[in-house]
């Protein structure tokens, strides 16, 4: 690990924009419809279990679509898979608009995910495949800031499409969102991958690649750090509607609000992640950061489980915990990009996938402890941002002696 952060390359913002952009699937996908769901179960004739299950397709579907295209990418270029992946989303985007029934639906929507998740795993390898491990980080930070937009912009914009065109009009939003991102993609994205990436995935088949992938300590160190760094986001996702609305009897409104607020935090916070990275590297800004995050969930869990305070306590710590994923999440996926910039497609994907595996997880341990109060999610918190600092102090920064450029 070095001393000094080199000087920042010059920032690409035509580039930036289009991989923001890229990213933004999984949230414009998700946030848009959540306001939708009862308007949902009241024309298909569902059960709140069944219009969750349209919810848990689309986690699982990016979970999974993350393997494909990372090898792909590497082995056949960016844009290819990338161009293929957004047909797919489009396609099943109108399917879901479409869609007769529940179970239609539910299927269209795993469907809608297996092609809108080779956006951000792509949008990640390009990055790396342009910039060194620093400013990759910086740069991912500049994506996040883009990226974090989609779920302070998605539910408002969600509200309104259902308010004039009902449920099945966010889904036709969603088919314009991404023919209009496919067009950009043809226009603007030029292909990044080396010919050394291209001839080293053509001579490796993808199950070797993620073989020797799980073999590296320093990118499981990365790998897990991230994914149960992302757990907490995820934790915070599915239990925060219950936490304002129920525990602390908020209107709809005013969790929209919060929601928000803590989005603008996560943002904010990536964007002092690119000022620190002017005097730090990623991995000393990585350390520092996993540390502070270790100190704001474990106040959030005393005050949780003391009381103390009530929702004024535990909301400003809340909003906290979770601003310094801002700090860490492009810092673990900087780290895990580096370590063998040749596998970029396929480190891209297990990170991504490894994120949304974490976060189910996450979410379910919170549902399975549910009491009421915000202890679940304290605990749950708290549990993650542990593992992910021992992912980061005994796996990955040991071995990040040299830096890869």
């Amino acid at each position: 690990m070095t001393d000094a952060a080199p000087p920042p390359a010059a920032v690409p913002w035509r580039l930036v924009l289009l991989l923001g952009a890229l990213t933004a699937f999984a949230p414009m996908s998700i946030d848009m419809y959540l306001s939708s769901l009862p308007s949902i179960g009241r024309t298909l004739h569902a059960g709140p279990d069944q219009t969750q299950a349209t919810l848990a397709a689309f986690f699982a579907g990016m979970a999974i679509g993350q393997f494909v295209y990372g090898p792909a990418s590497d082995r056949f270029g960016r844009r290819l898979p990338l161009l293929i992946g957004i047909g797919v989303f489009v396609a099943a985007s109108v399917v879901c608009a479409l869609a007769p029934n529940i179970e239609t639906l539910i299927a269209a929507r795993f469907v809608q995910a297996l092609g809108g998740c080779a956006g951000p795993v792509i949008a990640r390898a390009v990055v790396r495949d342009r910039f060194s491990h620093a400013d990759t980080a910086r740069v991912l930070s500049l994506m996040t800031l883009i990226m974090g937009l989609a779920p302070v912009l998605a539910p408002q914009l969600g509200g309104v499409v259902q308010f004039f065109a009902g449920w099945r009009g966010v889904f036709w939003s969603l088919v314009i969102f991404g023919a209009l991102i496919g067009l950009w993609v043809i226009a603007s994205l030029a292909e990044s991958r080396s010919a050394e990436t291209e001839a080293h995935a053509r001579s490796e088949n993808p199950l070797r690649a993620y073989v020797a992938l799980f073999g590296m300590r320093r990118l499981m160190g990365y790998a897990l750090a991230g994914a149960l760094n992302g757990a907490v986001l995820f934790t915070y996702i599915s239990g925060a509607p219950d936490l304002v609305m129920g525990t602390y009897g908020h209107t709809p409104l005013v969790f929209n609000i919060i929601f928000a607020f803590n989005a603008v935090g996560i943002i904010g916070a990536s964007q002092v992640n690119r000022w620190l990275l002017r005097r730090s590297t990623p991995d000393q800004v990585l350390s520092k950061a996993s540390i502070a995050s270790i100190v704001a969930a474990f106040l959030l869990t005393v005050a949780a489980w003391t009381g103390w305070g009530g929702q004024w306590t535990v909301m400003p710590l809340l909003f906290a915990a979770l601003s310094i994923y801002g700090l860490m999440g492009g810092n673990t996926m900087a780290g895990a990009l580096s370590v063998d910039p040749r596998r970029a497609g396929s480190i891209s994907a297990l990170m991504g996938s490894a994120s949304f595996g974490a976060g189910a997880l996450a979410s379910w341990a919170g549902g399975l402890l549910h009491d009421g109060t915000p202890r679940p999610v304290a605990g749950v918190m708290f549990a993650c941002l542990v593992g992910s600092a021992l992912a980061i102090f005994f796996l990955a920064l040991p071995g990040a002696k040299k830096v890869s450029a």
